[in-house]
């Protein structure tokens, strides 16, 4: 039976339960990736905030 295990999000080698991921290079590779979805997000809020805004302006400042 194996024990029980999880896997490095980043290139899937098995890891330890308590661990996040298997190497500093994994973990700066996640950090990058978790930095990049965090803008994302951010943009795609800052997008829709602006489309409601100009929907706004335009349906009651005709």
């Amino acid at each position: 039976m194996v024990e029980p295990h999880k896997h490095c999000p980043v290139c899937g080698s098995p890891i330890p339960m308590k661990e996040r991921v298997c190497s500093p290079d994994c973990e700066k590779v996640l950090e990058m990736n978790q930095k990049n979805i965090r803008k994302s997000r951010i943009m795609l809020f800052a997008v829709i905030v602006v489309f409601i805004l100009v929907w706004a302006y335009f349906m009651f400042f005709k």
